[in-house]
């Protein structure tokens, strides 16, 4: 990282943790692209992930003072907002331990389909899996946990996060088919 942006970021994070509103808004206005980036992937629309933005600021804001300078700032703020992504779904009971049955029709889409995807394509398709299937998919392949470390986040069974992730693959597949063809 550029030093310089390094000791600009440490300069607002000092403002921040003092309170000074500039500070806090040159800090909205510098992650608020990346922190809608990550809320996108866990919301079904723009406004529930502008309500996950607003709340991880808000998080952000009470727990500043907490953070360590010497650790790289985007981690911690990534990490708040997954968090706060994940308490959102389950506080407004749209984060549901159901699963439906579903078969894959076995069709598979062409390698030329697939190569014109875009990755705002993707994360539109991704975006209509349901929520637990979605949660579950993104923690796992964007973010890296495994499976016990879910279940943890999740209060779920392991066995279920791994269900949950083959659902979402499968789901994942039949959309592809579906938008590519």
């Amino acid at each position: 990282m550029n030093t310089g942006k390094k000791e600009e970021d440490v300069e607002i994070i000092f403002g921040c943790i003092k309170k000074i509103r500039k500070d806090q808004e040159l800090l909205y206005k510098k992650y608020y692209g990346y922190i809608m980036s990550i809320s996108l992937s866990y919301a079904s629309n723009r406004e529930i992930a502008q309500e996950i933005v607003d709340d991880t600021f808000m998080k952000v804001f009470d727990s500043i003072k907490s953070f360590d300078i010497n650790q790289p700032f985007k981690g911690w703020l990534r990490k708040i907002t997954i968090n706060t992504a994940i308490d959102h779904l389950r506080k407004n009971k749209k984060f549901t331990h159901h699963l439906d049955l579903y078969e894959l029709n076995g069709e598979l889409p062409s390698i030329e389909a697939i190569d014109k995807l875009t990755v705002d394509d993707i994360h539109k398709l991704i975006a209509q899996l349901p929520d637990m299937l979605k949660v579950v998919f993104n923690l796992y392949e964007l973010e890296g946990y495994n499976h016990k470390e879910i279940a943890a986040v999740l209060n779920i069974a392991e066995s279920s996060s791994r269900t949950y992730l083959t659902r979402a693959k499968e789901r994942l597949r039949d959309v592809v088919v579906k938008y590519c063809n």
